[in-house]
């Protein structure tokens, strides 16, 4: 087949681990916890999301 292009598809990202004694980690991280229970993977990422850029801030990546 001509005209197509590959797809590159990457390993997904590990969750994001919370800083130990931050409030606004373990906050994310509660309710990462909460939605995962109930099966809702798009507000669990969105809280990984979250918890991923909020760690810029203890001098994460």
């Amino acid at each position: 087949m001509t005209g197509m292009s590959s797809v590159d598809l990457q390993l997904p990202l590990l969750p994001p681990v919370p800083v130990a004694g931050c409030g606004v980690c373990a906050v994310l991280a509660e309710r990462r916890t909460a939605h995962l229970r109930v099966g809702d993977f798009s507000g669990a990422t969105d809280r990984s999301v979250q918890i991923r850029r909020h760690d810029a801030g203890h001098g994460g990546e």
